[in-house]
């Protein structure tokens, strides 16, 4: 998962080498988080959470696939 919202992420920004993407597991549940720069910020959120709600409904179709629940976190 960290590798699709990360590509996901770079191709959004204007900084793509400020993108930090880390994980965190917890039993079957998995925490993506999403640094980015501050000036990006807007750009991977969009209008009215727009595309932050399309990037998390992508990594949750693929985490389907692992029977995972995943929640994207964007900092």
């Amino acid at each position: 998962m960290k590798e699709l919202v990360e590509v996901i992420a770079k191709a959004l920004v204007d900084h793509p080498d400020e993108v930090a993407v880390t994980e965190k597991e917890s039993g079957k549940s998995l925490t993506v988080e999403l640094h980015v720069a501050p000036s990006d910020m807007g750009k991977v959120i969009g209008k009215q959470g727009r595309i932050a709600k399309a990037i998390r409904t992508v990594v949750k179709a693929a985490a389907m696939e692992d029977n995972q629940k995943v929640d994207v976190e964007i900092n």
